[in-house]
C-alpha cells in the first residue's frame, strides 16, 4: 500500500485532465508538498503505467519535456500534441496557455 503522500501525489495526477498539462513542482504543492517535485518524478516513475496516470501532462517547471529524445521525449510530444496542447520543436509547452490550475 502507497504511502499516504504517494496516494495525495496520485490524487492530484488523476485530475490533470486532457488538454492541460502542469508541472512536477505544481504536482507536488497542490498534494501538499511544495518542494516535493523529485517525489512526483519517483510517483510517476513506479506507478503511471500500473494505474494509468497521465505521466505525459507533467512537464519541467519551464514547460518543458523532460525526457530525453530516444527515451520517451516524442512519444510525449505526440500524446500532448493529440490532446491539443501545442508542443514546441525542442519540446516546451506555453503553461500559461495550456497549464493546469487545479
Amino acid at each position: 500500500m502507497p504511502a499516504e503522500v504517494t496516494e495525495r501525489i496520485i490524487a492530484v495526477l488523476s485530475r490533470v485532465p486532457a488538454g492541460k498539462a502542469a508541472s512536477y513542482g505544481t504536482i507536488a504543492a497542490y498534494a501538499g508538498m511544495p518542494t516535493g517535485a523529485r517525489q512526483v518524478v519517483r510517483v510517476l516513475h513506479v506507478y503511471a503505467e500500473s494505474l494509468g496516470l497521465p505521466w505525459h501532462r507533467v512537464l519541467r517547471k519551464n514547460g518543458a519535456i523532460a525526457l530525453p529524445p530516444g527515451g520517451g521525449f516524442e512519444l510525449q510530444k505526440a500524446l500532448l500534441q493529440a490532446e491539443g496542447i501545442e508542443v514546441s520543436r525542442s519540446g516546451r509547452v506555453d503553461l500559461s496557455r495550456f497549464g493546469w490550475s487545479g
